[in-house]
């Protein structure tokens, strides 16, 4: 579900933090790529004329596999250096949300069986895709698939979109990759949205910056945490007649979410009639909703090494021909392109020519003060700069 409201919110009060542009752009970047969202996509996404999943004679599905290998083979051509991040655990506090999917799924499997009998093409592909959930099968064959190609992956503690902010926070890459804004809630310096889509859909890729995300909204981290929370996330429920403006409006005026619960609690004792929709639920968990944002479950970045090898053609071969039924010809051609875009000359990017990524690179800062301290004689008792 994301932040209920969030990107309209930005779009309408702070536009600013949203750059739209073309994938080439991102020359020169490392990107961490929500897997688990992006392999939901092309479950959905990839199919054929008939709107049915890609499967090969032993009725496999291929989908994911078929999306994941020439996407990422488009990224890695426009020099764009993605590491993918699997989920791992959800917590605890995600077992309603799931919950829920699960039941819709059901539903849908259900409506797509009477569908049989009496609906169109058009219904019967729409409660199709309804019923898509990604397995553990297809994750495997995800992971097996990427080491084959070279491509570095990641397996989350818990939430990706937590491990790939911390990864962007950490320096490890520019941005997320992920059509999820909570990403920006979980700390992630960059959104990237619209990375693994379609090349056909034609759609721009979305920066979205949570420094400019913040000034634009005047909101402190905490407050926009808190912000979210209230908007409805995937831990907590919306409270009833608060959308994302109002939710705003009652951070800026309160300050704080706990404020802003008391001030609802109040209105609602004394005028009940017409505080009843926006009534709070005795369970309703923020706090640890907030404990979740704050401190997710992940792996800290300096534990991370992120590494880019040469592809194997011939367990590609094995893998996407022999096993899954690909055109070998076609398979070949990939990973030529593969291989091409990572031979590209990398050229240094100007706005990152002294900085790694989200962070200053404090090895080099550190080598040009000792350089300082020798030729100028001086005390070091200069602050240093933070990484």
């Amino acid at each position: 579900m994301g932040i209920k409201g969030l990107t309209a919110l930005i779009n309408d009060i702070a536009p600013k933090a949203i750059d739209q542009s073309d994938i080439k752009t991102l020359f020169g970047r490392k990107v961490a790529i929500d897997a688990s969202m992006s392999i939901y996509q092309f479950l959905i996404a990839v199919r054929q004329q008939d709107g049915q999943q890609l499967m090969n004679e032993a009725g496999e599905t291929t989908s994911h596999l078929m999306g994941l290998f020439y996407r990422t083979i488009r990224m890695v051509e426009n020099g764009i250096k993605p590491a993918y991040v699997f989920d791992g655990k959800p917590p605890q506090m995600k077992a309603g949300v799931l919950a829920k999917r699960l039941e819709r799924r059901t539903e849908a499997k259900e409506e797509g069986e009477e569908a049989k009998e009496t609906g169109t093409v058009e219904e019967l592909d729409k409660l199709s895709r309804r019923t898509v959930k990604v397995t553990k099968e297809h994750n495997e064959e995800c992971r097996k698939l990427l080491t084959l190609m070279g491509i570095p992956w990641v397996v989350a503690p818990s939430e990706a979109e937590a491990q790939c902010a911390e990864l962007c926070r950490g320096g490890l890459v520019y941005g997320a990759g992920s059509e999820d804004m909570d990403t920006l809630t979980f700390g992630s310096p960059v959104l990237l949205r619209h990375l693994t889509f379609s090349e056909a859909r034609k759609l721009p890729i979305h920066t979205v910056n949570l420094e400019k995300v913040l000034t634009g909204l005047e909101l402190t981290m905490d407050q926009f945490i808190e912000f979210c929370i209230l908007c409805g996330c995937d831990y907590v429920d919306p409270l009833r007649g608060i959308a994302a403006k109002t939710a705003l409006k009652l951070i800026k005026e309160f300050d704080t979410l706990e404020n802003v619960i008391n001030h609802l609690k109040d209105k609602e004792s004394s005028k009940a009639s017409s505080s009843s929709a926006k009534s709070i639920p005795d369970d309703w968990p923020w706090e640890e909703a907030k404990e979740l944002f704050k401190k997710p479950d992940v792996l800290k970045a300096d534990e991370v090494k992120l590494e880019w090898k040469k592809p194997d053609l011939d367990g590609l071969i094995e893998f996407l021909v022999k096993q899954k039924g690909f055109e070998e010809e076609r398979i070949k051609k990939g990973v030529m392109k593969l291989e091409s875009g990572f031979n590209k000359k990398q050229q240094s990017r100007l706005d990152g020519f002294f900085v790694k990524d989200n962070q200053n690179n404090a090895e080099d800062n550190s080598k040009k003060s000792n350089k300082n301290k020798k030729t100028s004689g001086k005390d070091s008792n200069n602050k240093k700069r933070k990484a």
